[in-house]
């Protein structure tokens, strides 16, 4: 079934959008498509900048990349080594880590740390993270509740 126009759905007898105190669920509907169709989408959205700052804040000592993933796994965040991987590369190219081969092992293994770029690009995002959950903490509390 595909969506139906504001002018269909009054033919069709639905109640007309922005009525007070009338909720109704077109469960074909675009909206309804969206919001359940691209869930997974949505939630890989949400991680897709939760896993930085995850990195970043475990990176503030030197770590290995496998380090750095069982840390990050530990915390309850899991991570593909497919996502992890080009992550470190990309960040290093932008110049929030620095990298250094080490070879004091059986296979030299690569070492990432913050560069000073990436402390100070920790520390803002940091400090974004805690206002936006200070005010997700806020919105998911109330629900909607405060007629807004």
């Amino acid at each position: 079934m595909q969506a139906h126009s504001v002018r269909e759905m009054r033919l069709l007898g639905a109640p007309r959008p922005g009525c007070e105190g009338l909720t109704y669920h077109v469960k074909h509907s675009t909206m309804w498509r969206m919001a359940h169709e691209n869930a997974p989408g949505l939630e890989l959205e949400l991680r897709r900048g939760v896993i930085v700052l995850a990195a970043l804040s475990q990176l503030r000592a030197p770590r290995y990349g496998y380090e750095l993933r069982r840390a990050i796994a530990e915390c309850g965040l899991l991570i593909e080594e497919g996502t992890l991987y080009p992550l470190l590369r990309r960040l290093e190219q932008q110049g929030v880590l620095t990298s250094e081969w080490r070879t004091n092992g059986a296979a030299p293994r690569r070492c990432y740390a913050l560069s000073t770029e990436g402390r100070r690009l920790y520390k803002r995002l940091t400090e974004t993270w805690s206002d936006l959950n200070g005010a997700m903490d806020k919105l998911l509390a109330s629900g909607g509740r405060d007629g807004r």
